[in-house]
């Protein structure tokens, strides 16, 4: 099992990554836990984010912010996903 390592979040020296993770312990999505392993590389949590903030949460496609979760859910549920 692979044995990924969590960026302290005092060592976040980008601004928009630190708001980014710091939101995600607030909301508590998406999973801080994994914004803090995304963080080791700053283009892939920027990637992530930008993608997800452009799908759930702003207006972008066709389908409604509930429809949206509800098909993320039976996703990760069909893939076996335990988190």
């Amino acid at each position: 099992m692979a044995r990924l390592s969590y960026v302290d979040p005092e060592t976040i020296t980008d601004p928009q990554i630190r708001d980014w993770y710091d939101k995600a312990v607030k909301a508590g999505h998406p999973g801080p836990e994994n914004q803090a392993i995304r963080a080791h590389q700053p283009d892939v949590m920027r990637s992530f984010t930008l993608t997800r903030e452009m799908l759930f949460d702003g207006d972008a496609g066709l389908l409604e912010r509930d429809l949206k979760e509800l098909t993320r859910a039976y996703v990760a549920f069909t893939v076996e996903c335990a988190y």
